[in-house]
């Protein structure tokens, strides 16, 4: 489906996964126009520089928290919004949760009404699983009740009912992917960017934070954007409110990825030190213990992931080893 918008807003386009979604736009034949809406507080030009370089892919350096022209007009001419700019560090919310309100809630709200001024009515924006929070049901399905532990978690949920309020009102057309843990290159937080970190700092030993025993799904970000695509293409062609689980059929535990990074770093003998900040072993308090998501709904548009959640972390080892 080549050439399906003239212009696309993406705002976070700087950072990890909304350069590697500005690949595949290109890729794909997309966009005529990419506008790029970024602080740079997490993403980097070096992203998407050989992209600016071609004249396809504009860069404007804004903060979205704040409602100005700088960047709202830019929403002028724009077919579609894919809204990727927030705060990922799921930690930093229990101990300055202002943060996730303002870089999440309160931007997110300003990308909507930045859309309803400008009359662009075709949204994908990028959740997250941890709005089921330690779910009751797992692998968990896009019908499970909002239970967020964190609030990095909760102001993910905020803004998807933020959304939907669009929806019901104004008549956005909407997807909104609730991602996995995203991996890959170009990451730069994250539990195997910390692990190597630590061991280029010491290779005998490993601070692991929680017990190892926690368990989640891996999806690299290049079945993550190939995903988020095809949710984008079904809201411009199917209008409505869609809701997808995005991540991997299986799920891998914190221990393993030590022992992959460990392995692909060449390391031997090296101590685990575990330091679990809960009783019942979390890394940090509002760290979601357990995560596998349902993919079925995705599945039945004909996507699934290409590499497993041990293949994905294998993998981006070792990119992140060639960057970092």
């Amino acid at each position: 489906m080549n050439n399906m918008f003239s212009n696309i807003v993406v705002t976070g386009g700087a950072g990890f996964i909304g350069s590697h979604f500005i690949d595949l736009l290109i890729e794909k034949g997309i966009a005529d126009h990419i506008i790029v809406i970024d602080n740079l507080s997490s993403g980097s030009i070096n992203n998407i520089r050989d992209k600016l370089d071609t004249g396809k892919v504009e860069l404007v350096v804004a903060d979205l928290k704040n409602f100005d022209n700088s960047w709202v007009n830019k929403f002028r001419d724009a077919d579609a919004i894919i809204h990727l700019a927030a705060n990922p560090e799921v930690r930093i919310s229990s101990i300055e949760p202002k943060i996730h309100f303002n870089e999440n809630i309160v931007a997110t709200f300003n990308v909507l009404e930045a859309s309803r001024i400008n009359d662009v009515d075709i949204h994908f924006f990028a959740s997250s699983s941890t709005v089921y929070g330690d779910a009751r049901t797992i692998p968990t399905p896009e019908t499970h009740p909002y239970a967020p532990i964190s609030v990095y978690g909760a102001s993910k949920a905020a803004c998807e009912i933020l959304y939907h309020s669009y929806h019901s009102l104004y008549g956005f057309s909407i997807a909104i992917a609730r991602y996995a843990n995203i991996i890959g290159s170009r990451s730069r937080h994250g539990v195997i960017v910390d692990f190597i970190n630590k061991l280029r700092r010491d290779p005998m030993k490993l601070e692991i934070l929680g017990d190892g025993t926690q368990r989640k799904s891996y999806l690299h970000v290049i079945d993550a954007v190939n995903a988020s695509l095809l949710l984008l293409q079904l809201c411009a062609r199917n209008k409505g409110y869609h809701v997808y689980n995005v991540g991997n059929h299986d799920w891998i535990t914190v221990k393993e990825i030590a022992d992959i990074v460990v392995d692909e770093m060449g390391l031997n003998n090296v101590e685990y030190i575990f330091r679990p900040s809960t009783c019942d072993g979390r890394g940090w308090y509002g760290d979601v213990k357990f995560m596998l998501l349902d993919i079925t709904k995705l599945r039945e548009l004909g996507w699934t992931p290409s590499m497993t959640s041990t293949e994905a972390v294998r993998r981006t080892v070792r990119e992140l080893l060639k960057e970092l």
